[in-house]
């Protein structure tokens, strides 16, 4: 290994990249992930990245009737739904920053700094798309209890703020990595 200092590093960039997939392919995908679980009139319904359960998957959508009203099935929450695209780019960030640390870990300090810069870019990005899924889903939650319903929030918000952390402390730990010790080869 030509650096052993960014191997902790490069295993948080893939723990956050695996956690950000998972939470990438909630409802309608696969419904055992999401963000948000309603049960009104007996309609239970779980909403993802690209949709909720029953609807077409595509990047932006509305609320449904029983769920929302047009205080909630406004152009800002469309925008809103739509910004949980960055959900998927911040997954590919970490890949990213993942190959860059698997070139620093066995080659290059080179690969180790890039990979540090990629992940802070995935973290904030990450860090961006966490708030603004937690408040609209949050805003989304407690309409839906005000109005007679139960509304929890799922799993993928924890996924989330899991490879939020991870790419936090991914960050530090390639930015060390790139002042690691690394090992000339020498040849015989």
């Amino acid at each position: 290994m030509a650096a052993d200092a960014a191997i902790p590093g490069l295993f948080l960039t893939f723990a956050a990249m695996v956690l950000l997939i998972f939470a990438s392919v909630s409802a309608p995908t696969w419904n055992s992930v999401s963000f948000l679980n309603t049960n009104v009139s007996g309609a239970s319904t779980h909403f993802g990245v690209f949709g909720y359960t029953g609807s077409p998957t595509h990047v932006g959508y509305k609320f449904p009737p029983g769920v929302a009203d047009s205080t909630v099935n406004d152009g800002l929450f469309f925008n809103l739904t739509c910004v949980l695209v960055l959900i998927p780019v911040s997954a590919g960030l970490a890949g990213i920053a993942w190959l860059f640390g698997l070139c620093g870990a066995a080659y290059h300090r080179v690969g180790t700094i890039f990979m540090t810069l990629v992940s802070a870019l995935a973290f904030l990005t990450c860090l961006v798309v966490w708030v603004i899924e937690m408040s609209l889903f949050g805003i989304v939650r407690h309409h839906v209890r005000e109005r007679g319903g139960s509304a929890n929030w799922g799993n993928a918000n924890w996924l989330v703020l899991g490879a939020l952390v991870a790419l936090f402390l991914a960050f530090f730990a390639s930015l060390c990595g790139s002042f690691g010790r690394y090992r000339n080869r020498t040849r015989f």
